[in-house]
């Protein structure tokens, strides 16, 4: 570290020994000026002699986009804090009017998994949660329920996604399922189900595909099997066609797929009273 005299020759003044935090000039003991680089700055004055210090000329951009990720970090904290109920979720019963592509739903905010949802207008992908019995919406009083992951937990998960063309239960057993079945055939499943088998070897192979026909419309349920990793597993349904290019589908835990059919109407009824005709 070097130490020098330093007098800052300002126009218009009498040259005078300052101690400043920046210097642009200054004058060494023969007399001559000098210019100091623009970021040689004075730390502490000592005998008549100012230490200067060589500061890099990023340090106050580099404290401004701190400031701004910070600001950021915070804002997105505060986006998705959980609402009153927790979870994100709400026991506010305010009609909430939403649009998926062509489809229109008026739906009960306790209905809406997400604050974004909530806000209602255009949707690119939404799900609404309900309660069995009687696929009711969230409540303070019961949001251990909404939040739980047992085995057997009674919600139901209605998924809605825009820009997707769905497929209905025959081409989708055909196209999507059926190159990995065991047997095309399938064998009775219990519960009015047909059951049909994927290939040990294909993506599927954890998993029972089941087919069941209600009110003239066929459903499958795709549903994870129980083991050592998986303890609460779920039923994936698929069939119901709202719009085009909105796919549908709704999901449950396995526990419950021997009551199908009051779940599917219970979908039906949401469906019916949320949409907008």
């Amino acid at each position: 570290m070097s130490r020098i005299d330093a007098i800052l020759v300002f126009p218009g003044h009498a040259s005078q020994e300052l101690g400043w935090p920046c210097l642009q000039g200054k004058r060494l003991p023969g007399g001559d000026v000098k210019n100091v680089p623009e970021r040689l700055c004075v730390t502490q004055i000592s005998n008549g002699s100012d230490e200067i210090h060589q500061h890099s000329g990023w340090w106050f951009p580099g404290v401004i986009l701190a400031a701004i990720a910070l600001l950021s970090v915070g804002f997105l904290i505060y986006d998705l804090r959980p609402g009153p109920g927790g979870g994100g979720r709400t026991g506010d019963i305010a009609l909430v009017q939403l649009s998926l592509g062509e489809l229109k739903l008026t739906v009960p905010a306790n209905y809406l998994d997400s604050r974004s949802a909530r806000n209602g207008g255009a949707q690119g992908a939404m799900t609404l949660s309900a309660l069995l019995p009687g696929m009711r919406g969230y409540s303070a009083a019961e949001a251990g329920l909404f939040q739980g992951n047992a085995p057997d937990s009674p919600v139901v998960h209605l998924q809605f996604k825009a820009g997707e063309s769905d497929l209905d239960a025959a081409a989708r057993l055909q196209r999507i399922y059926g190159p990995y079945l065991a047997d095309t055939r399938g064998k009775d499943g219990g519960f009015g189900l047909t059951q049909y088998a994927f290939r040990p070897d294909s993506g599927y192979g954890r998993s029972d595909l089941f087919a069941g026909v209600e009110n003239g419309r066929t459903l499958l349920f795709l549903c994870e099997r129980a083991d050592a990793q998986l303890a609460s597993p779920n039923c994936l349904v698929t069939g119901h066609i709202l719009a085009p290019n909105v796919s549908f589908s709704w999901r449950f835990k396995r526990a419950y797929l021997a009551r199908w059919q009051e779940l599917a109407s219970g979908v039906d009824g949401m469906l019916t009273r949320f949409t907008v005709r």
